[in-house]
């Protein structure tokens, strides 16, 4: 490294993002995720102890991925190499497999290979580290925001340890934000700052448990606030609700956020609970969730959860769908609500659902035999000829019904839709007792 290399690393490690600066760099320096980095867990002990096998941290923005694969860097005795998968290629992940092939034939020392948004890479690249994480010519650290079960080769998950970060809890991020304020080494404590109780508070629930929120939030404030009269700069209330307008959702529309969101959105409508059904809904709004594809769930839920028992879910349903795409934002987000509300608190009934998957599978599976001949068309010329004859017509007889077979001879005892007592459905049964009785 020449002079002018050195002078720009020391330039941007003090002048990076507080975010970057404030990283810890041991352990003990650690805030959060105590599910898997407290004192008697698997991955501290792993550390700790610099015994390290292949790793994916696997998680939301801003719980800090990158932050233990940096704390890894600064304690392992091993040749430490980072990758970002968005500008990186196989190339360069073929000079780090030579440089580590190298380091431990001449000195016996390991390579940790770390690979930010390991996602990024295509199945060929991920192929291509699999036999020297095989055979421990590198140990693995990827970390995704990506549920790595559909994002990450298998062959490589199968020989890594996965560990899930949650997003930080209230009191952690509390814990950063003070650090960032009052640290003269790392933080911003040469500002001579004081940051108030409220508007840590504030702070803290609004970043949603995404620490790079909160401190982004912080350092914009001390930066932008003039110095009072105590020639302090005073982080209010006030100046945190403007540097940080909106809160961090963690929602991605590509990511397993989208999924998990949408199929608790369902389960709630399924399980008749309009709260959490609203709640979700707001959820998805907030985020810019596509309107259309919450109306689709909807309708499908009408008919899957709670079909005949009220038959009109569909079409309250079907009929807030249209509206929303003529209506649009913002004012769907009230005709979504409605069709929500509607299905969630309408009675429940899977029948229809279960008749038309068991009719599928009967005959994906089984022979099921002609069509009845009287049930076929007699509609031209020599239909008759062919035994098309003797259907009756249910208009002729008392009630407009008359018993006859529909099914095929072959299957012809089967039952597919049985009605439940909810609801309409329950009058739907009694009538169907009555008629085939």
């Amino acid at each position: 490294m020449d002079l002018f290399d050195y002078m720009r690393e020391n330039s941007m490690k003090n002048e990076s993002p507080l975010a970057k600066r404030l990283r810890p760099t041991t352990l003990s320096e650690v805030v959060g995720q105590k599910h898997i980095m407290g004192k008697d867990k698997l991955l501290y002990r792993m550390i700790e102890a610099d015994k390290l096998s292949s790793l994916i941290f696997y998680g939301p923005p801003g719980t800090g991925k990158t932050t233990l694969a940096m704390v890894i860097a600064g304690t392992t005795s091993a040749v430490f190499k980072s990758l970002n998968a968005t500008t990186s290629g196989k190339k360069d992940m073929e000079e780090v497999v030579k440089e580590a092939k190298e380091n431990y034939g001449m000195y016996q020392k390991r390579t940790i290979l770390f690979i930010d948004e390991i996602h990024r890479f295509n199945k060929a690249q991920q192929d291509y580290l699999l036999p020297f994480v095989e055979d421990g010519t590198v140990v693995l650290i990827g970390a995704t925001t990506e549920n790595p079960y559909f994002e990450v080769n298998k062959a490589l998950l199968s020989r890594s340890h996965i560990f899930k970060l949650e997003p930080l809890s209230k009191d952690d991020i509390v814990e950063l934000l003070k650090r960032a304020v009052y640290d003269k080494e790392k933080g911003m404590g040469a500002y001579n700052a004081d940051i108030s109780d409220d508007a840590l508070s504030f702070l803290a629930d609004m970043s949603n448990g995404d620490a790079r929120s909160a401190l982004n939030a912080v350092e914009l404030g001390v930066l932008t606030t003039e110095p009072s009269e105590d020639s302090k700069i005073h982080i209010t209330l006030s100046v945190a609700e403007e540097c940080i307008q909106r809160r961090a959702y963690q929602y991605d529309k590509d990511g397993d956020d989208h999924y998990d969101t949408i199929s608790a959105f369902i389960k709630s409508m399924r399980g008749s609970d309009p709260q959490a059904a609203t709640f979700y809904l707001a959820k998805m709004l907030e985020a810019g969730e596509s309107v259309t594809f919450i109306a689709r769930r909807i309708m499908i839920c009408a008919c899957e959860d709670v079909g005949m028992a009220d038959p009109n879910a569909i079409v309250v349903a079907t009929s807030c769908a249209q509206a929303v795409e003529r209506v649009g934002m913002p004012e769907a987000n009230l005709i979504l609500a409605h069709a929500a509300t509607y299905v969630a608190t309408a009675p429940k009934s899977n029948s229809v659902t279960n008749a038309i998957f068991a009719a599928q599978a009967l005959v994906r599976d089984k022979r099921t035999g002609l069509v009845p001949p009287y049930l076929r068309d007699a509609h031209y010329e020599g239909s008759k000829e062919l035994g098309h004859v003797g259907y009756m017509y249910p208009h002729d007889y008392p009630g407009h019904f008359v018993k006859q077979q529909y099914l095929p001879d072959e299957i012809k005892d089967s039952v597919f839709y049985e009605p439940s007592d909810e609801g309409y459905e329950a009058e739907i049964k009694d009538r169907l007792k009555k008629l085939y009785d």
